[in-house]
């Protein structure tokens, strides 16, 4: 039966967009009134080129560095899911793994990026997000939607571009945190940065620790009535120089480690994981004419994630798996007149694992022993982004040749039309796909699971249409969309007779995810500002009919900023409907959560903010077996300079 509340806040949804309400959002984190997200904002991700955010054709958004101010002791799963059509799940706490579902899709089937280079790691094909800090990020830049024909494999729910600190071009700043919370938790992070004499420079750096909550339930098959702690620490920074006018060079550098605890194995035994994400760029930026800018970049990551566990068995011993990801991009951009722009680029991806398992001082038998250790990708790509007066168009195709699976080819097309001052509409399709992970092709045969060297890609095509409406005071936004997934990845037995063989991956799938969201904001008066979105979803493997796990029907984000004076007051209302548990098949019954926050400047470079996240500390559960947090407060003072 449907969760009573969603017939109450379908209504009210329905209600707010006809009042205005509802309009395009940024998310739900705290934003004073007169911060309303303005038409300039420029943005890269969309088309790979700048443009203003408000000429984007597509459902596409920004966090700001203002949004995540406001977030103390957040993560970037917390600044994501206050995002409309995005969910994110944790298994037990910040430090534990968390997945990513852009409009209902797998989290290995939406793309991360680190300033424009990919972190989806090769071995699980999951983005690290547990492991990229608040303190490090600029702004955080929002693509829904299918993108393969832009970013290549994974692209398939859409583009999360984290743009890090640095090569802002203003004058010297610095800034410092220091705060403590609920389950003996404390941050306190710094940096600075500025620009003069053709130089722009960046230098960030945090600490944080947590005594945390247990992860695992009672009833879950590994308990342990510990508490998980966990320790996380980050660096990074920015440093470009301008030797001649249009001519730039820039390194970059983000490193970031997690060391949590989590349950897995004997009781009273604290196991650990320790995630080291680290991610090297050098940009070449030069303007050769007014026609043609050349930009080349090299990036360099590594992701690696080890597992300290109790050692009674090998199962419960030490797993260690990394992936290193060499990219190499040349991006030529032609700007022919002011509304006509093509981009042509080069770019070449190389990914290397490496994976074991051991059991206290010896090395287990061969259980992570790649077939294979290592492939490549060269891809070209175009794009043209087009105006004409009140009509607007975007095309862009790309082709992927794999050392492992072939030649791919995907493509884009959208298009856009004022209909007003006020309106304005678009519709585009897309195509994409998702590359099988080392895990999927070749791990090897144990009694279960297997990988299989055959897999094919996942396909999709996806199909959408939007329609905006935005004033002074009030912005509006209706998104409609039909994703086609097929040749979906899907694990059964290996012997189809046998349903005790190991389990191997196929290409036997088709899922069909289609949905509505309603966003918007309205501001009332100087000191007030009403933000939220709504969203309908209906996830299903077409082949079966059934719903795909983990994927609610209905989601609700309400927020409501208040100017008092000098202090700011803000209310977060989020509701969830039921989900299906992933593992078990259990109905995971809907929540309501309310979040409160308050900050106030005691000085014109001091000011002390204050989070309460689940005011009422409803007890809710993302997977079946795992805890989530209860009722929590955060107090930070923040230092500007």
């Amino acid at each position: 039966m449907q969760h009573p509340f969603f017939r109450l806040s379908a209504g009210a949804a329905l209600w707010a967009a006809a009042t205005g309400v509802f309009a395009q959002s940024t998310g739900l984190s705290p934003t004073p009134a007169s911060q309303i997200p303005q038409l300039s904002t420029i943005v890269v991700t969309p088309a790979r080129t700048p443009e203003p955010l408000g000429n984007t054709l597509g459902d596409n958004s920004v966090i700001s560095r203002e949004n995540l101010d406001n977030l103390p002791n957040g993560t970037l799963g917390d600044a994501l899911i206050r995002q409309h059509s995005i969910e994110t799940v944790n298994y037990g706490g910040p430090q534990t793994l968390n997945t990513l579902n852009i409009r209902g899709t797998n989290s290995n089937q939406s793309l991360v990026l680190i300033d424009g280079l990919r972190i989806n790691n090769a071995t699980n094909g999951l983005p690290s997000i547990n492991a990229i800090p608040l303190n490090s990020v600029e702004r955080i830049e929002v693509v829904r939607g299918t993108s393969s024909s832009l970013y290549g494999a994974d692209a398939i729910g859409g583009v999360i571009n984290v743009i890090t600190r640095g090569e802002q071009d203003r004058p010297f700043s610095a800034y410092a945190n220091a705060g403590v919370g609920s389950y003996a938790t404390t941050q306190y992070d710094a940096g600075f940065s500025g620009a003069a004499d053709g130089w722009v420079y960046s230098l960030y750096g945090g600490y944080g620790q947590s005594g945390g909550f247990n992860t695992n339930r009672s009833t879950a098959y590994y308990y342990n009535p510990d508490k998980d702690s966990y320790y996380r620490s980050n660096v990074g920074g920015t440093l470009g120089y301008t030797y001649k006018p249009g001519q730039t060079l820039t390194l970059q550098t983000f490193q970031s480690t997690v060391n949590g605890g989590y349950d897995m194995g004997m009781p009273f035994f604290n196991d650990r994981g320790v995630q080291t994400l680290s991610s090297n760029m050098l940009t070449s930026r030069n303007v050769i004419s007014s026609l043609w800018t050349s930009t080349l970049r090299a990036g360099f990551s590594v992701d690696d994630y080890k597992t300290i566990g109790a050692t009674a068995s090998a199962l419960d011993g030490t797993q260690y798996f990394k992936t290193r990801q060499n990219q190499y991009v040349w991006q030529n951009d032609l700007k022919f007149s002011p509304t006509q722009i093509v981009s042509l680029a080069y770019e070449r991806l190389e990914q290397s694992v490496d994976g074991t398992l051991s059991n206290g001082d010896y090395m287990a038998p061969a259980f992570v022993n790649y077939q294979q250790t290592s492939r490549y990708t060269n891809s070209l790509l175009a794009i043209y982004r087009g105006n004409w007066g009140p009509q607007s168009v975007q095309g862009s195709v790309r082709t992927d040749n794999n050392s492992q699976y072939g030649n791919f080819v995907t493509g884009s097309l959208t298009y856009g039309l004022e209909l007003s001052k006020n309106w304005r509409a678009s519709v585009g399709a897309n195509t994409g796909f998702r590359a099988p992970n080392f895990n999927e092709l070749y791990w090897p045969v144990t009694p279960f699971f297997m990988g299989n060297p055959l897999l094919q890609p996942e396909k999709s095509r996806n199909i959408e249409a939007g329609l905006r409406y935005t004033t002074d005071k009030t912005q509006l936004g209706l998104t409609v969309y039909r994703n086609e997934i097929s040749n979906l990845i899907l694990n059964q037995p290996s012997i189809a007779a046998d349903p005790y063989s190991p389990y191997m991956p196929t290409n036997i799938g088709r899922a069909t995810i289609q949905g509505v969201t309603l966003t918007g904001n309205q501001r009332l008066g100087a000191s007030t500002l009403v933000r939220g979105s709504f969203d309908w979803l209906d996830p299903r493997n077409a082949d079966t009919g059934e719903l795909l796990p983990q994927r609610a029907q209905q989601v609700l984000k309400l927020a409501v900023d208040q100017s008092i004076g000098r202090a700011r007051l803000t209310a977060e209302f989020y509701a969830t409907s039921a989900r299906r548990d992933s593992f078990s098949g259990d109905t995971l019954a809907g929540f309501n959560l309310l979040n409160l926050a308050a900050s106030y400047p005691v000085s014109d470079h001091a000011e002390v903010q204050l989070r309460w996240n689940n005011v009422f500390g409803q007890q809710y559960t993302l997977v079946q077996g795992y805890n989530t947090p209860g009722s929590n407060v955060f107090v930070n003072l923040a230092l500007r300079m």
